[in-house]
């Protein structure tokens, strides 16, 4: 007997759930590529991701996913044995800093903790010991979706500064744009990256980059430049250029679409509604951990992220019955612990097309969950999630 038969819940980290009216709008013939209103409809991508990006910089639209936007920001600017600093705080800073070793790039990991953020300090003290200058860019995620910690990335902008360095600050903002904060100008960022299908409402098969004036001029001596990723020939004046051959059109219809949704709801209310959300979450897990089986991944409250939330299992149960239990029985997907959590850790998702009953039905079953498998939890996680909402979403 289960009681999932109804529209299944996605609450992975990506992909995230897709509006219907951006599935409306890519279910829709295909255009000319060369004239007319995709032209358009790319000009205006371009100049709302620089909305979003918070910058006067470039972007540029790749068809691909988070990893060929990653690739895209190491070609377009190192060179062939050049040297980068890598600041881990989970998975997905190293899996950036594993391409640019594949690419012949000399990786350099600043080894962090995956239950806390990146320390700006020990950042600081590594770059003033780089007298010559020898890094060339700095690599951090905003938000790991792995350990859901949320970097301070001012705060890696100034211990550049203090330590009077001039690498390059390069983010990774798959797991944040869209869900929280992102000032790339005002906290001078470098070069940024993103994904389409988390905090953008996307599938997934786009992303995206932003370049600074800065990055633009080491850009033109980079010696692994590629013709699909360049910035330089995707600059040119034929618009198949921005795209190195044909536009990936349906998917610029959803992201259009997608935009317009985030301009319309207003980005600080985006900001804030999953600022509420997340902490409805946090709520419940705190609650739950009572008993003793669960507890937070970020044992700093503010350095927990607004999009994912990490929970480890701390007596050695593998959750995996328990993801079971709540898409078998219940049709709810969460996500699973991956790198060095996997199998001691789920993940709540709590980003993009995402509301109150969708988050607080995904609480229920997990506390459903949690009492059909006898796992030890403390009581009232859902009434804490309801609570929070209940006070903080006023009448």
């Amino acid at each position: 007997m289960t009681v999932r038969h109804g529209r299944e819940f996605l609450s992975i980290p990506g992909p995230t759930t897709v509006p219907d009216d951006v599935l409306a709008a890519m279910h829709r013939p295909a255009i000319d590529i060369y004239s007319g209103a995709l032209i358009e409809v790319t000009a205006s991508c371009l100049e709302d991701l620089r909305r979003l990006f918070r910058t006067r910089g470039r972007t540029y639209i790749y068809a691909a996913n988070g990893h060929g936007a990653w690739e895209a920001a190491l070609v377009n600017l190192l060179s062939k044995g050049d040297k980068i600093l890598v600041l881990e705080s989970g998975r997905f800073a190293l899996g950036w800093g594993e391409m640019a070793a594949v690419l012949g790039i000399r990786v350099e990991v600043l080894p962090g903790n995956w239950r806390r953020a990146v320390d700006p300090a020990a950042l600081e003290a590594r770059l003033r010991e780089d007298k010559a200058g020898d890094i060339k860019a700095v690599l951090v995620v905003q938000i790991d979706t792995a350990s859901s910690v949320v970097n301070d990335i001012p705060g890696i902008r100034k211990a550049i500064d203090n330590a009077g360095h001039d690498a390059l600050l390069m983010v990774d903002t798959i797991a944040s744009l869209g869900t929280m904060p992102f000032d790339m100008d005002g906290w001078g960022v470098d070069v940024a990256v993103t994904g389409s299908q988390k905090g953008l409402m996307m599938p997934p098969g786009l992303s995206f980059v932003a370049a600074n004036e800065k990055a633009r001029a080491v850009h033109q001596q980079a010696g692994l430049r590629t013709h699909y990723w360049d910035w330089t020939a995707r600059d040119g004046a034929e618009h198949y250029q921005k795209y190195c051959g044909t536009p990936p059109e349906h998917m610029l219809f959803g992201l259009r679409k997608a935009l317009d949704m985030l301009f319309e709801e207003g980005l600080e209310n985006v900001f804030e509604r999953h600022r509420l959300l997340a902490e409805a979450v946090r709520r419940a897990v705190e609650a739950w951990g009572a008993g003793g089986a669960l507890e937070f991944n970020i044992t700093e409250p503010s350095e927990r992220a607004n999009s994912v939330t990490t929970v480890l299992t701390t007596d050695g149960r593998d959750p995996k019955p328990l993801l079971a239990y709540c898409e078998q029985k219940c049709g709810v997907v969460l996500g699973i612990g991956i790198g060095d959590l996997g199998g001691r850790a789920l993940r709540i998702a709590h980003m993009g097309h995402v509301n109150a009953p969708m988050v607080l039905g995904t609480l229920a079953v997990l506390e459903t969950g949690l009492v059909a498998l006898g796992i030890p939890h403390g009581e009232g996680g859902v009434r804490a999630a309801v609570e929070w909402l209940g006070r903080s979403v006023p009448a």
